[in-house]
């Protein structure tokens, strides 16, 4: 949790196979990210989110139904947007400063990029290809880019401070000691509880459950 990285993220928009989804999680939660974005009209990245292994209990999935509420929310947010697209104009990802406040924009599979979302961000970035193929797996190119973003944020030292606010810091490792009983605070209206030093419940929030309901501990 002190390593996640609140201001590096991906804007995944369309992407809908499973082995893709999986992959780009895998790599977010690898390089401390702390929240993916994704347009996703019909859920498909949130059912495919439960395939992602372990990492689907590590990084949290914002699901937006449309492109233009996705970048609208990101922009309020104060996000940088770089369109991985590449063709004329496109600048090698390897020369982007990954230190500010960036979201990093992926296209689907078969397409990519839609001409909409490459022209909502500020700028475009592209792997360098050598050879008779004019683009990699969607992955592929993600786990490039997040890497290289890793390596820059490591020797900026961003990695060796907590850089996330109490409140989220507080109701993230609760949500991460305590999943199933997260879930049920969520469903029930109630608020967390404090955790003591070794981790433990201060208290149980679900105390007044029936007794017929396993409560884990």
């Amino acid at each position: 949790m002190n390593r996640r990285q609140p201001d590096l993220t991906v804007l995944a928009e369309d992407v809908h196979k499973s082995h893709n989804i999986s992959a780009i999680l895998r790599t977010c939660d690898a390089v401390g990210i702390y929240r993916v974005h994704a347009v996703s009209s019909g859920g498909e990245l949130r059912r495919h989110h439960m395939m992602a292994g372990g990492s689907r209990r590590w990084v949290d999935v914002a699901v937006h139904p449309d492109l233009q509420g996705a970048i609208h929310s990101l922009r309020a947010d104060g996000w940088r947007l770089l369109a991985a697209h590449p063709g004329e104009g496109a600048r090698d990802y390897r020369e982007i400063d990954y230190t500010e406040k960036v979201a990093i924009v992926l296209g689907s599979e078969l397409d990519g990029l839609t001409v909409a979302a490459v022209d909502a961000s500020d700028e475009r970035i592209a792997v360098p290809m050598e050879g008779m193929v004019a683009s990699l797996n969607v992955s592929v190119a993600a786990a490039l880019i997040l890497y290289e973003a890793q390596r820059q944020r490591r020797a900026a030292g961003l990695y060796a401070r907590l850089r996330i606010g109490e409140e989220d810091y507080c109701a993230t490792l609760f949500e991460w000691a305590y999943p199933d009983i997260a879930e049920r605070c969520r469903v029930r209206g109630r608020a967390y509880p404090d955790l003591a030093e070794d981790g433990s419940l201060k208290s149980n929030p679900l105390d007044d459950v029936d007794e017929t309901t396993t409560v884990d501990s």
